[in-house]
């Protein structure tokens, strides 16, 4: 095998071309490590267009938190029951009461007066007075009033006996007036019976229901008016 020494020539020139070569990949090492590190170290600081959309975000997030809590109270409120809603003035009145004395329809101005026109021989007045007088008990310490009108000029014979008997089978606590003529319920445009009318504070005809009123409706509309 044939040696080189360190005078041979070509000895000196692989020596010279391998430190040529070395000498010019230090600086290209250098370049692509500080490549890396550019492109490893991460961003600090947040553009314009960043700042914005987190605004967006934030704002449609707020909005979208009131929108659910709107809906959410609306629907806690109790739904109005099936009545016709109506705004005029309630016509004034002066009965005979059944126990004795007169109702005046003006001497409850400032409550919620429930009227209920009703009759001993109504087979639907009975399904609901044991409603009213439950409503009566509940709410009339609220300020509540209900007044049972009864179409008396229509009971017929023994009308006092009828509408007495009715009353404490029912247990019936509100006031009683006696239509004896018949002028108030035309006054109110009576519906067939049982008929009830809500009149608010200010003396006027807000609610209509012309059919079986349960106690639970009675006190969404009360509850209703005397929130204005």
């Amino acid at each position: 095998m044939l040696k080189y020494g360190h005078d041979d020539p070509q000895h000196a020139q692989l020596a010279e071309t391998q430190e040529r070569m070395e000498s010019q990949s230090a600086p290209q090492r250098a370049a692509t490590s500080g490549r890396t590190a550019n492109t490893a170290t991460p961003r600090t600081t947040i553009g314009l267009r960043e700042r914005l959309m987190m605004a967006a975000g934030a704002v449609l997030g707020l909005a979208l938190i009131v929108a659910v809590w709107l809906l959410a109270g609306r629907s806690a409120e109790p739904t109005l029951p099936t009545v016709a809603e109506v705004n005029r003035p309630a016509p004034a009145f002066t009965l005979r009461a059944l126990d004795g004395g007169e109702v005046r329809l003006e001497d409850y101005r400032g409550k919620v007066v429930l009227l209920n026109f009703w009759g001993s021989w109504c087979e639907p007045c009975k399904e609901e007075t044991p409603d009213l007088q439950r409503a009566h008990v509940q709410l009339e310490a609220e300020g509540l009033v209900i007044i049972g009108v009864n179409l008396w000029n229509q009971e017929g014979r023994d009308a006092e006996q009828k509408v007495r008997a009715f009353a404490e089978s029912y247990g019936m606590s509100y006031p009683v007036a006696l239509d004896t003529d018949g002028s108030v319920a035309q006054d109110y445009r009576l519906y067939p019976i049982p008929t009830s009318y809500f009149i608010d504070p200010q003396g006027n005809i807000r609610y209509i229901k012309a059919s079986v009123l349960k106690a639970s409706e009675i006190e969404t509309l009360f509850r209703r008016l005397q929130q204005g």
